[in-house]
């Protein structure tokens, strides 16, 4: 599963037997939007000009089996394959709806894609050289499990590579601020589930939860991607997040509202409404 950052991060690990509210809250929003992520992030560029997908793709340039765990709708995977037998790699995900598309990917005639859970892979010991996430590994509940199963289908000195959200600028402070005041914590039925484990989140957290799996120590880089364009164009990027999802519409209209507002006071004359979404790649080696 892969999707932007919440605007709501977790303080603290769900209990454990949040999983199923959680995988399931994520199942019904994707089974609408079984793309969202793709086209919000497919197309925008870091300070180089590559896409997320193709920072990751780049990480693991070196391995020839790959699995991607929350493959979504098969992008990253469709990278990988552009210097792979599409054999050599899979594809996990919560969502059928987004594994349909994938499975439509001409690149991807003999990937093996799946639906199911990272906590549980169905493949074998030592299947792969690498194990992929994009803005996945950050949302899956049950993260020590997430990392033992990765740990187990790699083989021995198998990369574990992913990108994680980390906030934004810009237009997505503006947004993220107004669903802060619109949806207080009191406000329990407008607001999602708790999302994964904040752990998977920052360099530190990450290090916690890999080194029990056997993983070296997690080499980190920040990403900034720009999203700037129209304040329309950002705010539909915007409405796109899962925090929205509860949201009735004349409160999405409110907020739309209120957004439209103060990104025109922070738009340059004749210039894009500005916004970025901040990234970070992490990736680890099985010891």
């Amino acid at each position: 599963m892969s999707f932007v950052t919440a605007a709501f991060a977790s303080p603290s690990p769900p209990p454990p037997d949040d999983a199923g509210v959680q995988e399931a809250f994520l199942r019904a929003f994707h089974a609408e939007h079984p793309d969202v992520t793709s086209q919000l992030l497919g197309r925008a560029g870091t300070g180089d000009g590559r896409s997320s997908y193709r920072v990751l793709a780049d990480l693991v340039a070196g391995a020839r089996r790959v699995v991607e765990l929350g493959c979504g709708d098969g992008l990253l995977l469709e990278l990988l394959a552009r210097e792979r037998d599409p054999a050599d790699l899979a594809g996990v995900d919560l969502s059928p709806q987004a594994l349909a598309l994938a499975r439509r990917r001409p690149a991807l005639a003999g990937a093996r894609l799946r639906v199911g859970r990272a906590q549980e892979l169905p493949f074998a010991d030592g299947s792969f050289d690498a194990c992929v996430a994009h803005m996945a590994l950050m949302l899956m509940a049950q993260a020590d499990r997430v990392a033992a199963e990765a740990a187990r289908v790699l083989a021995p000195g198998g990369l574990l590579a992913c990108v994680v959200g980390g906030g934004g600028e810009g237009a997505y402070e503006v947004f993220a601020a107004l669903l802060r005041r619109a949806v207080p914590p009191e406000a329990g039925p407008l607001r999602i589930p708790r999302l994964g484990d904040p752990r998977a989140r920052t360099r530190e957290g990450l290090d916690e939860l890999l080194a029990p799996a056997g993983f070296g120590p997690v080499a980190w880089a920040t990403l900034r991607v720009d999203l700037s364009g129209p304040a329309e164009r950002v705010w539909e990027s915007m409405a796109g997040m899962y925090d929205v999802r509860p949201l009735p519409p004349d409160l999405v209209t409110e907020v739309r509202g209120a957004f439209l507002a103060q990104a025109a006071a922070i738009t340059p004359p004749g210039g894009p409404t500005p916004c970025g979404m901040v990234l970070h790649t992490a990736h680890a080696r099985l010891g």
